[in-house]
C-alpha cells in the first residue's frame, strides 16, 4: 500500500526528462497529463504523446515506471489518451525557457483550436522565428525537418548560426 501523500508521486514523475528533449522535464513539456494514486495503492500515470506515432513514447512509459518503482511505487500503470491532442502550447513556460537556454527556438503560442479536421498546409508557414542565440528575427528555414519530426532546420542571417525551431501545432 502507498502510504506517500500523492503530491510526492506526482513531484516524482514530473521530474522524469523527455527521451528526446532531455533538457525537459516530461511535465516541461506538457506530455505528463495526470498521476494518481488508486485505493489499493496502484500509480496510474497519464500520458498525451506529442504526436500520435511518437517514437519516444515506449521509453517514456519506461522511464516512468522505473523512476517510479525506484522511489518505492512498485504497482505502475502508464495510461496513454490521444484526446486532447498534444499541442505546443502546453510547453511549460520554465520548459520554453530552456529550450531557449539549450538554442532551441520555442515554439510560438496557438491559441485555441477549432473542432473538426485539422488543416494541412504543405507550404513553409510564413511566420518569423527569433534566433534562440543572438535574438534576430532574419532567420530562414533550411528544412521543415530536423533531429525529430517536431523541429524544424534554421538558420540566423545576421549571427550566420543553425538552430532547431520547435515547430507549433
Amino acid at each position: 500500500m502507498v502510504t506517500a501523500a500523492p503530491l510526492a508521486v506526482r513531484r516524482v514523475a514530473e521530474e522524469v526528462p523527455d527521451p528526446e528533449l532531455p533538457m525537459l522535464t516530461l511535465a516541461d513539456l506538457g506530455v505528463l497529463r495526470d498521476v494518481l494514486v488508486a485505493g489499493d495503492g496502484r500509480v496510474v500515470v497519464t500520458i498525451t504523446p506529442t504526436y500520435s506515432g511518437c517514437p519516444a513514447l515506449d521509453e517514456m512509459r519506461a522511464d516512468l515506471r522505473a523512476r517510479l518503482i525506484e522511489a518505492g511505487y512498485p504497482d505502475v500503470e502508464v495510461r496513454t489518451v490521444l484526446r486532447p491532442a498534444w499541442t505546443t502550447d502546453w510547453i511549460s513556460a520554465e520548459g520554453r525557457r530552456k529550450l531557449a537556454e539549450h538554442g532551441i527556438a520555442p515554439p510560438d503560442r496557438v491559441g485555441p483550436r477549432r473542432p473538426g479536421p485539422v488543416p494541412l498546409t504543405l507550404t513553409p508557414p510564413a511566420a518569423r522565428v527569433p534566433c534562440p542565440r543572438c535574438g534576430s528575427p532574419r532567420t530562414r528555414e533550411l528544412s521543415r525537418f530536423s533531429s525529430t519530426a517536431c523541429k524544424a532546420l534554421r538558420r540566423c542571417e545576421d549571427c550566420r548560426e543553425p538552430f532547431e525551431h520547435m515547430k507549433e501545432h
